[in-house]
């Protein structure tokens, strides 16, 4: 080949090459380092503006806070149990809908956070049948939940498998049966999940630090380890494991709420009445007796009594001879010789 040739070979060839890495996106582009080690030809705000999502305001988390920028490309993180991966890091493999502890129900494969399902399958979760071969009968029971009722009443049955009701798309009622609802967590005022302070699982707000209450509405005005401080029972327990702390105050368990068999209570649930039972007086069926008072789990006697069970007077009425007279019976002995 003439020199001339393999001139234009070499021009044409650097100029394909150049096209090429130009269609490769920005933050994969390999001629933002000039050799191994060097300094990045980006600015630092450059950089950190290729590695943030679109439309995420400056100071937003880089590479979708799951692993680092390096002169606008992103470098995942690889973690157990799974790894991430995408272009901003916004990919991984574990966070697809799961149904009855599967991902993708064992019949599809998780992309990028989404089941994409087998041939015969759909759903979120890839846990329909397209074509079912059960009866109806067999088909409902088992969608029926522990209290027997079909979908928990929140959704319809496909053969055997829950479609929640979800008819503005948002997905609040979900669970294999439907039982899951957080449409409770919106609060009615701000009409924000756990009013804004929280977390919803299955129906129920699990409230940031500072804030209680079945929505999180409520704010506490004092920090949390005075909070921990007022609940701490003096065996050193957080309301004596009998409560939970709730912005310094103790809400004990109520575990009867007939209180027929007594209660918990006190300012950090120190007391619990249930401990009464111990003493039990099988003539007047009864804790503590007719003549005992349950105080704090210990039975008292009233005023004037005294014994185990409180079943002495401290003061008597009676003469000493009426008194030997009753205790004596058919016996010649006081309490026949058994006792005094």
């Amino acid at each position: 080949m003439r020199p001339a040739a393999i001139r234009n070979f070499l021009l044409l060839a650097s100029s394909l090459l150049f096209a090429g890495l130009s269609a490769v996106p920005q933050s994969f582009s390999p001629s933002l380092r000039i050799g191994p080690g060097a300094a990045c030809r980006l600015s630092r705000a450059e950089s950190e503006r290729r590695c943030r999502a679109p439309g995420q305001p400056p100071g937003g988390a880089l590479c979708h806070g799951r692993g680092r920028c390096d002169c606008g490309v992103c470098i995942c993180h690889v973690n157990e149990p799974g790894v991430f991966f995408g272009p901003l890091c916004e990919c991984h493999e574990w966070v697809c809908e799961t149904y009855d502890g599967s991902t993708c129900a064992g019949h599809g494969k998780c992309d990028c956070g989404k089941c994409k399902c087998d041939e015969g399958w759909f759903g979120d979760a890839c846990q329909y049948p397209a074509h079912c071969d059960l009866t109806k009968k067999k088909s409902n029971q088992m969608c029926k939940n522990s209290q027997d009722v079909i979908c928990s009443n929140a959704g319809t049955c496909h053969c055997g498998r829950c479609k929640c009701d979800n008819p503005d798309g948002n997905g609040l009622v979900y669970g294999k049966f439907c039982e899951c609802d957080d449409r409770e967590c919106i609060d009615d005022e701000t009409e924000e999940i756990c009013g804004g302070h929280g977390k919803c699982y299955c129906g129920n707000c699990y409230c940031e630090a500072g804030w209680h209450g079945d929505k999180c509405e409520f704010q506490c005005d004092i920090t949390p380890w005075e909070s921990k401080r007022r609940c701490t029972s003096p065996d050193g327990q957080i309301c004596s494991n009998r409560g939970t702390c709730v912005c310094g105050e103790c809400s004990c368990h109520d575990v009867d709420p007939t209180g027929d068999w007594g209660d918990i209570h006190g300012d950090t649930c120190e007391c619990d009445e249930r401990d009464c039972r111990a003493v039990y007086d099988r003539y007047s069926d009864d804790f503590c007796s007719v003549l005992l008072l349950c105080n704090c789990g210990r039975c008292d006697c009233k005023v004037g009594w005294y014994g185990k069970k409180c079943e002495h007077p401290r003061s008597c009425p009676l003469s000493a001879e009426e008194s030997i007279r009753r205790c004596q019976g058919s016996s010649d002995l006081p309490c026949s010789g058994r006792g005094k």
